[in-house]
């Protein structure tokens, strides 16, 4: 820069001309300009790996199929979609089918307070007598951390709602729902995003059944919910009444020119109405989710009272219209756009979050038939392997090695510099480690090659990491151990290792022990099939120490009291998606499990049929069997 240079009206600074805008490390690469979301390289196709449409398939496995069909109430216009996975990679990938046209988002998105949320997990139908400890497991519902602070927060956030402008229709809204930690940060980010013009309301979400401690400031009791319209003046919105307590007096008045005009009778005087209703405003006094509550709450400590999202979707939806929520929690987004008539698609990259809202669903649609009401069908979607490569590609420069650094890594063992064989990569505790292709299904070929890789370097136990396993395999380790003296244990690599800056292992779970077998019914010349489980035997390996003795000891006893959730698909194919035709779980109020079903299914062609067996455990760990029966 020459020495006579300066700033100065001929030649203004940089500075003196930038416009008002949130600025955070990241926004800007190292040349000054913005950078913006790679949808294309997001994009990915969905596997659709269950559908749920609990009350037709009880029919059709009951062989009253057609009768369902006459008196159903099912609307079959659009099947609702629940998919388990990071948002970004989720909304870059509905892009194609869904831009524009989605009609209202609302999001309760984490509020970067640097902690993982935790919830209490019931074990057992808790008739017996047993300590806290014993009963019940503190397990992270989802990560509420984002690596860097406050600007990786606001690069996350900046990236999925340019995400949720393009997904909203032109007469569509969206709701954030924040507190007081970052609420100021994201409304700012949110302008930016969405343009001042399009601000709707900032709402005060005032919860006044808050227990606060003693502090040195006003106690907080409330969270801000910021909405926008994709184009103001062309947003749905229906103005939404409360009741009073008491009726009131008032003078009758309408709107001329945007002015309030007394309305007067003949004679000119002033005229009066009973007024039993008022508008709603902006601030909602709502009381916050109890424990106590029995009819809600599901023991997500994040979890917010249906009454609110059903206020936010009257107002700002119209039935039939697509409602959805990318950061879904406990699933209240979807039952209440259920139950209003409208359809939805959630999203969560926590398996706590998706099994809850699987669960809560069904229970809904249950409800929901046995009623008379209008249902609609939904599908769980993931995004498997295709969400791994994306991790390789943009995280990991696509190398395999680095991607079995990474799981050794976080599987806290030593990568082996000078390996025995190639299917060996590392050791823990005296034991080998095979890591499995990214791309790759564990098979039993495999199997059988890693344990005698095992057993010619002279070792008797091995870790087997992989993201998928082929069906029935633990049983085929089981013989393996026998007949080579090697020890396998298959260990599913949890998605949470792919999070954006995870530092803290996520649990590694052994693949847990699942056994089952048919049980064939006659009654005169009709016969029927139902499943009984045997055998579960949960892993506990991840289980804190001080819990750990009890808990095994109470496994071995009782193993099904480690299962929250379990389904039967009697006709199940490989390679299709799992179709629930019964299931039976534990709820808050019904803590007991049925250990073998009573959906009374009747095949209609003679011969062999496969059947699926899923089971959930109280970790949120999904284990899958076939079962083969012949009629």
């Amino acid at each position: 820069m020459p020495k006579d240079f300066s700033w100065g009206p001929a030649n203004p600074h940089p500075l003196s001309k930038m416009r008002t805008e949130l600025v955070w490390e990241g926004k800007y690469d190292e040349y000054g300009n913005r950078r913006e979301v790679d949808i294309a390289a997001c994009a990915m196709p969905m596997q659709q790996i269950e559908t749920v449409d609990e009350p037709r398939q009880r029919a059709a496995a009951t062989g009253n199929l057609e009768l369902f069909e006459r008196e159903r109430v099912k609307a079959d216009d659009f099947r609702n979609r629940l998919i388990w996975g990071d948002n970004k990679l989720v909304m870059a990938s509905l892009l194609k089918e869904f831009k524009g046209k989605i009609d209202l988002i609302y999001i309760d998105p984490p509020f970067d307070v640097g902690a993982d949320f935790t919830m209490d997990v019931p074990i057992g139908d808790e008739k017996e007598t047993v300590g806290k400890d014993q009963s019940t497991l503190e397990m992270v519902a989802y990560r509420d951390m984002w690596g860097k602070g406050t600007d990786s927060y606001l690069h996350m956030m900046f990236e999925r709602l340019t995400l949720m402008k393009e997904l909203l229709s032109e007469t569509g809204s969206i709701y954030i729902h924040c507190d007081w930690h970052m609420s100021h940060f994201l409304k700012g980010l949110s302008l930016e995003i969405f343009g001042p013009e399009n601000l709707v309301n900032e709402i005060t979400w005032h919860y006044y059944n808050k227990m606060a401690p003693d502090s040195k400031c006003f106690p907080r009791a409330s969270d801000r919910i910021i909405s926008f319209a994709r184009v103001a003046g062309s947003h749905v919105f229906q103005q939404q009444y409360e009741h009073r307590d008491t009726p009131v007096m008032q003078l009758k008045r309408k709107f001329i020119g945007g002015k309030a005009i007394n309305v007067r009778d003949e004679a000119g005087a002033v005229q009066y109405q009973l007024k039993e209703t008022k508008r709603i405003d902006d601030v909602w006094r709502m009381s916050m989710l109890q424990p106590a509550d029995k009819t809600q709450y599901l023991g997500y400590r994040t979890q917010k009272p249906e009454i609110l999202l059903e206020r936010i979707i009257r107002a700002s939806s119209n039935e039939g219209d697509l409602v959805a929520d990318f950061f879904c929690g406990s699933g209240t987004t979807g039952a209440v756009a259920e139950r209003l008539g409208r359809r939805w698609i959630m999203a969560d990259l926590g398996r706590f979050a998706i099994h809850t809202s699987r669960k809560r669903l069904i229970e809904l649609q249950r409800k929901l038939h046995e009623e008379g009401k209008s249902y609609r069908a939904f599908d769980v979607y993931n995004l498997g392997r295709y969400e791994r490569q994306w991790w390789q590609k943009d995280r990991l420069n696509g190398a395999e090695d680095e991607h079995r650094r990474v799981v050794l890594e976080f599987f806290k063992a030593e990568v082996l510099g000078h390996a025995p064989s190639p299917l060996l990569h590392g050791r823990k505790a005296g034991a080998f480690c095979h890591v499995d292709g990214i791309d790759s299904i564990f098979t039993r070929g495999e199997a059988r090659a890693v344990a005698e890789a095992v057993a010619q370097a002279g070792g008797r136990e091995v870790y087997c990491l992989a993201w998928e396993f082929e069906m029935e395999l633990r049983q085929f380790a089981l013989a393996i151990e026998a007949e080579l003296g090697v020890r396998m244990k298959l260990i599913p690599i949890p998605r949470e290792i792919m999070e954006k800056n995870r530092k803290n292992p996520p649990p590694f779970l052994e693949m847990a022990v699942l056994e089952a077998e048919p049980v064939k019914r006659k009654e005169g010349k009709n016969s029927s099939v139902d499943v009984k489980l045997t055998k579960f035997l949960p892993s506990l390996s991840e289980v804190p120490g001080k819990e750990l003795e009890a808990l095994k000891e109470r496994a071995i006893k009782s193993g099904f009291d480690f299962i929250d959730f379990w389904a039967v698909d009697f006709d199940w194919q490989p390679g299709q998606p799992f179709h629930h035709d019964w299931q039976d779980y534990r709820t808050r109020k019904d803590r007991s499990l049925k250990t073998v079903s009573d959906a009374g299914h009747v095949y209609e062609t003679p011969g062999k049929h496969t059947i699926c067996v899923k089971v959930v455990d109280v970790f949120g760990c999904d284990n899958s069997i076939a079962v083969e029966v012949s009629v």
